[in-house]
């Protein structure tokens, strides 16, 4: 079961892309692979300010498609999205005060991509520290505290939230100590995120409904990327190059979070383009051929663009 309406005309061309991309890059398998692509037909409901509240926006059809949305795949750096989101709801809700090195945390966590700046992000968040191994006893406690943003996207009831786990710092070298002892032996404790939860939650941000319309106005402002090829080549760690910003016209708007490991490469993104309408999509690379290659993403985006509709010709 899914949010959004599943529609036979995005399946076809959903499909369609998939199928070019395999045929292009033989040495992607399957199982490698997972997307899910929302259009926003007119009348357009997202990246309006939040001009429709909750309950009119989430009572609009989206028409979408997925392919392996549910699956739960290692998400690398996809879920400093999550822990934007729940960083503006303790701020709205007076659980964390005004606080300027939080705001420079985010902004770094977001633009930059920083794992330093998303340390202090999920310390805030949880009143967690890393540190040495505790105890049994305190280790039940800190566990119990690192598990509220867990707690937090489980209180949304969404059905694409069930099984996710957004509880784990992300890191350069790997953890240490209690962090390492947290997410287990065999990494059992992991991130984990699907397309699905990944593109509910951006929806929800473009639409102007995550925490408040002037909350996801300030995370989608994080999320804005340039196309200038000299902003790019200035940047060279950008989150365009290599991923879906890398496929696009250079006329179109994004804003987006990527992720990138050894073994993985993602991105998020909501695009627009002149004349077409505005769409949501999220790709999970899980291979390790993939988190090198620099030309799937790009790819897939390009081939998105050619088959999106006319805002005209959007029904």
């Amino acid at each position: 079961m899914t949010f959004f309406q599943v529609d036979t005309t995005l399946a076809v061309l959903g499909e369609q892309v998939l199928n070019a991309a395999w045929d292009k890059f033989s040495w992607l398998g399957r199982d490698d692979i997972a997307l899910a692509w929302l259009v926003y037909s007119s009348p357009v409901i997202v990246n309006t300010g939040g001009a429709l509240s909750p309950v009119e926006f989430w009572q609009y059809p989206v028409r979408g498609y997925s392919y392996r949305g549910d699956v739960q795949i290692y998400p690398a750096s996809i879920v400093k999205l999550f822990y934007l989101v729940a960083a503006q709801e303790w701020q709205e809700s007076g659980m964390l005060p005004p606080n300027q090195e939080l705001d420079r945390a985010l902004r770094d966590m977001i633009v930059d991509s920083s794992n330093d700046a998303t340390g202090l992000v999920m310390d805030l968040l949880s009143g967690t520290t890393s540190g040495p191994e505790l105890p049994p006893g305190p280790f039940g406690t800190w566990q119990y505290q690192r598990n509220i943003v867990n707690r937090y996207f489980q209180s949304l009831a969404w059905p694409e939230l069930t099984e996710i786990n957004v509880n784990q710092k992300t890191w350069c070298d790997g953890p240490y100590g209690r962090e390492n002892a947290f997410v287990g032996v065999n990494k059992e404790n992991r991130n984990r995120l699907s397309v699905n939860a990944t593109i509910r939650l951006l929806h929800s941000i473009v639409g102007g409904v995550a925490v408040s319309s002037e909350r996801s106005q300030a995370m989608l402002n994080l999320m804005a990327r340039s196309l200038n090829p000299e902003d790019l080549a200035a940047d060279p760690e950008n989150q365009v190059s290599g991923f879906l910003g890398g496929g696009l016209p250079f006329e179109a708007k994004l804003w987006s979070k990527a992720g990138l490991t050894s073994w993985v490469r993602h991105d998020a993104a909501y695009i627009e383009l002149p004349g077409k309408c505005p769409f949501s999509l999220v790709v999970f690379l899980d291979s390790k051929l993939a988190s090198t290659n620099e030309g799937v993403l790009p790819f897939i985006a390009e081939q998105i663009c050619v088959r999106v509709p006319a805002l005209d010709e959007s029904r």
